[in-house]
């Protein structure tokens, strides 16, 4: 059944977030400047109020440098005044060229600087490790974000790519040395690949209630139903990444999404996502969209609630 919008704490931060994340990584590779701007616009006008981008993206692209995400976010942020209706997240610590790079203080420093000034804004909401560095100490990463946290430039942090090992060992220091705490976690799950986070990462997670924000939310478009078959892969650009969800269990859990998704008149992505709304671990799953049809998908998702019977049908398939 559909629901009203509602948001959801992430964490302790304080920051009030819709049930699913824009991914930013988009703007400016897949979405040209104008897309992005519309995708933004219908974004907010759904009443859903969370983007997540990084300073990387899309360096991956030839002749893009990184940064390209944010300054589309920032043109629009300026030119709409929205910034008041964005919870905005960036990341620092992915390679940005010329051993720009991890997680130091000074580089910190100067990768803030460099995100504030591309998404035009005095404060970004949630700042993200976007990779551990276990070259720097802990509390020296960890300080430097309270630096900044007082500063009024960050309101809270949160980390990617961590292991629960080394999250543990980060939120241990935090306490230890009264240092602001990863209040956020983005992780690699979705339906066809739960173990990743299942195995460890979730207990730390509910434990010391980390709020979630996982990448990969729909397999790189796998759970979308597109890709039954190999002849499917070469529907898009994305087609070959998910040719190894191509397994009887793969294709089990489609059957599972179909049969939920005809009887809740929804569409095999929309019940993909609503399973991970609907699991307490999960704060606000990450989806990207390149067209406003598709950013429509993504707001149905969030309205969606599953009953236990499709919670159960689904668990089945994709245990």
């Amino acid at each position: 059944m559909k629901t009203r919008m509602t948001y959801r704490e992430l964490g302790r931060s304080g920051l009030q977030v819709s049930r699913i994340c824009f991914g930013g990584n988009v703007f400016g590779w897949t979405a040209d400047e104008a897309t992005s701007f519309r995708l933004l616009d219908a974004w907010v006008d759904a009443g859903m109020n969370f983007v997540d981008t990084a300073d990387v993206y899309s360096r991956w692209v030839p002749g893009h440098t990184g940064g390209e995400s944010e300054t589309i976010i920032g043109k629009w942020l300026k030119q709409t005044g929205q910034r008041d209706k964005v919870v905005l997240a960036t990341k620092v610590g992915k390679p940005m060229g010329d051993g720009r790079v991890g997680l130091a203080p000074a580089y910190i420093r100067s990768a803030v600087e460099a995100s504030l000034k591309r998404l035009q804004t005095d404060v970004i909401d949630l700042y993200q490790s976007h990779d551990d560095d276990a070259t720097v100490p802990l509390e020296d990463t960890l300080g430097a974000f309270a630096d900044l946290i007082k500063a009024g430039k960050v309101r809270a942090i949160g980390a990617s790519n961590y292991t629960a090992p080394r999250l543990a060992e980060a939120l241990a220091v935090s306490q230890k040395l009264g240092l602001p705490r990863y209040e956020s976690l983005q992780p690699l799950y979705n339906l066809v690949e739960r173990p990743a986070f299942e195995a460890e990462l979730e207990q730390v997670c509910v434990t010391h209630g980390i709020g979630v924000i996982n990448f990969y939310a729909l397999a790189s478009g796998f759970l979308s139903g597109k890709y039954r078959s190999e002849a499917d892969l070469g529907k898009s650009a994305r087609g070959q990444g998910v040719k190894k969800y191509l397994t009887p269990k793969g294709l089990a859990v489609l059957d599972a999404l179909d049969a939920v998704a005809q009887r809740l008149n929804a569409t095999p992505a929309q019940v993909a996502l609503a399973w991970q709304i609907a699991r307490p671990s999960i704060t606000a799953p990450i989806a990207s969209a390149t067209s406003v049809e598709q950013l429509d998908g993504l707001v149905a998702a969030a309205r969606l609630e599953l009953d236990a019977d499709a919670i159960r049908t689904i668990d089945a398939a994709s245990a």
